[in-house]
């Protein structure tokens, strides 16, 4: 199967990179239609969209009807001054994947079905804003049934952490004699 996660400036929020001189262009809900139509069109199968909560009334009726939303919860985050109550969770706007039956778990057995919501802190000193955890970058892959065999692009890989969950989900080794074993760069 072929799958997609993208993570985009947030809508409105360009000026936060400024080292991106293309960052103003997802200040417009234009762009992010255009995105939505070459997921759909692309990833038939399944994709992933990050987005922040004052997106949501703009962006969900871009979305086909089966579009469903995931809340990463994030227990420590940030504050912003003047803000209130605090933005302490992101949505994740996800469709399709690999929806097979999933039988129950066994006496005392782990869930088989992954939840619509995860639990994690947000990363620190990253070098990018918005930077993602290991954590949430592996959830994104159990929301869309992501399997090893399976390709999934990273449309905006930014720090290049989703990459290396999917390597490391993969088996593949991160590092070769000191040098990088993957190129994380953007897809086109």
């Amino acid at each position: 199967m072929k799958f997609a996660y993208a993570d985009p400036v947030y809508l409105g929020c360009g000026r936060l990179y400024p080292e991106h001189p293309n960052s103003r262009d997802w200040d417009d809900p234009e762009t992010h239609r255009l995105l939505i139509e070459r997921l759909c069109r692309e990833y038939p199968d399944g994709w992933a969209l990050s987005c922040h909560t004052p997106s949501l009334k703009v962006l969900l009726p871009m979305c086909p009807d089966d579009v469903r939303i995931g809340a990463w919860v994030k227990p420590f985050h940030a504050y912003k001054k003047g803000v209130r109550p605090a933005y302490a969770w992101e949505p994740l706007l996800f469709r399709g994947g690999r929806n097979s039956k999933h039988p129950p778990p066994e006496k005392g057995g782990e869930a088989t079905t992954p939840k619509d919501f995860l639990a994690a802190n947000i990363t620190l000193r990253k070098g990018l804003t918005g930077a993602k955890p290991k954590d949430f970058c592996r959830w994104v892959l159990d929301i869309l049934g992501w399997k090893h065999g399976d390709r999934i692009d990273d449309l905006f890989p930014g720090t290049g952490v989703f990459g290396r969950v999917v390597a490391v989900a993969e088996g593949q080794p991160l590092e070769v004699d000191g040098q990088a074993a993957l190129d994380f760069g953007e897809v086109s």
